[in-house]
């Protein structure tokens, strides 16, 4: 019996790449509640609620993520393709509509060039010669795709772990309502049996 108490704790601290804790599968919920810091049931649902909430809540924080990796995308998809169309047109004058506010846009004439400025982020714009500019949305691109099958990678571990998780509290839960129930029909029979002397 303590070696299957023994081996339910290693699987407490086991966590994906991404630092996601695995979920215990509680398979024999009595031997899991004779555990010392199993106090109740209602002390090892409590526990496991907590643990699905955090669940939910990385979900939830990876599923904007995923959001904001899925708007990025495009973005840097249409500012490499702008650099692509300004190394084409090196020796001519570009004539095109330049975006100053939603649906607000302004006819413009880019004369040939050899540098354009990206925004990095927080109101942060620098220089950079095309090849430059490029050569870092490739690898911003690349960078995204990545990140986006990590977050895919990971939103399927937690979908496991929440499962796994909800499948504990309820066998948990089933447990005690049994326990419950075998201690009041024992009582009740106790009591039917003084009843009758």
């Amino acid at each position: 019996m303590t070696s299957e108490v023994k081996d339910a704790k290693p699987e407490e601290n086991k966590a994906n790449k991404s630092g996601i804790p695995k979920a215990v599968f509680v398979e024999d919920v009595h031997v899991y509640m004779q555990q010392a810091e199993n106090e109740s049931a209602e002390v090892v649902l409590r526990r496991l609620d907590e643990q699905h909430q955090k669940y939910k809540f990385m979900e939830q924080n990876l599923n904007l993520k995923k959001k904001r990796l899925k708007v990025q995308l495009p973005e840097l998809k249409g500012a490499l393709n702008a650099i692509m169309h300004l190394e084409e047109k090196d020796t001519e004058t570009i004539d095109t509509q330049f975006m100053l506010a939603d649906n607000l846009y302004v006819k413009a004439k880019i004369p040939p060039t050899k540098k354009v400025g990206l925004w990095l982020g927080a109101n942060v714009m620098l220089e950079y010669t095309l090849e430059e500019a490029r050569t870092l949305l490739q690898k911003n691109i690349t960078q995204a795709k990545e990140a986006s099958d990590v977050v895919d990678e990971d939103l399927g571990f937690l979908r496991d772990q929440t499962t796994t998780t909800e499948v504990s509290m309820a066998r948990v839960y089933n447990w005690n309502v049994k326990r419950r129930l075998e201690t009041k029909k024992l009582a009740s029979s106790g009591e039917s049996g003084e009843a009758s002397v």
